[in-house]
């Protein structure tokens, strides 16, 4: 959207830079102009019960994507475990909307999931795991993912309540870790949202 034409609205919301410049941001038609931190506020006051976690021991490309996806499933938060840098690439800039946490190790992320009573579930097509497609994830949860290549660590799949799969009819072992994070959030959606 070009500069903003006629009369700027009184809106305490909207940016005065972007209406005078204008609003090539990926945002959705509501949020056209609106400040960041406006934004930011008004997701705040809608956002989903689950979280996304995502093992990030290797640098791991895929959490620009994961962070994404997670924006535009409107998750309470992503959480990184492990290395706190991460390739913002992917997220094309939904990561100034996403509330974005970054923890140690996986026994920090479940000391904190234990403080807000949140089930921590794994996503991964570990052997006994259960198809996510015949899973009812909880309404308030954390999903969490391993990183692409090994998949949940060891430490990860001692700790989980639960690991899902997700069901795969190809040669390939696994799909990508950010694909998968897109699948199993779509699966809360389709149950809680």
């Amino acid at each position: 959207m070009g500069p903003y034409k006629g009369t700027w609205p009184d809106d305490a919301r909207l940016d005065p830079q972007l209406l005078a410049d204008g609003d090539r941001r990926n945002v959705i038609d509501r949020y056209r102009y609106w400040s960041v931190e406006a934004i930011v506020e008004d997701l705040d006051q809608r956002r989903h019960g689950f979280h996304v976690a995502v093992e990030n021991w290797e640098h791991d490309r895929n959490i620009g994507t994961v962070v994404r996806t997670a924006n535009a499933f409107c998750a309470a938060e992503v959480h990184i475990v492990g290395k706190r840098k991460w390739n913002r690439r992917g997220a094309m800039m939904t990561d100034v909307y996403q509330h974005i946490t970054h923890h140690q190790s996986i026994d920090d992320l479940l000391a904190w999931a234990a403080t807000e009573t949140l089930p921590v579930i794994g996503i991964d097509n570990l052997p006994g795991s259960t198809p996510i497609e015949h899973t009812e994830l909880p309404q308030r949860c954390v999903l969490l993912f391993g990183q692409e290549g090994p998949g949940l660590s060891h430490a990860a799949r001692q700790a989980v309540e639960q690991v899902c799969s997700i069901a795969q009819y190809g040669s390939t072992r696994s799909i990508n870790a950010g694909v998968a994070a897109g699948i199993a959030m779509h699966a809360w959606i389709r149950r809680w949202a």
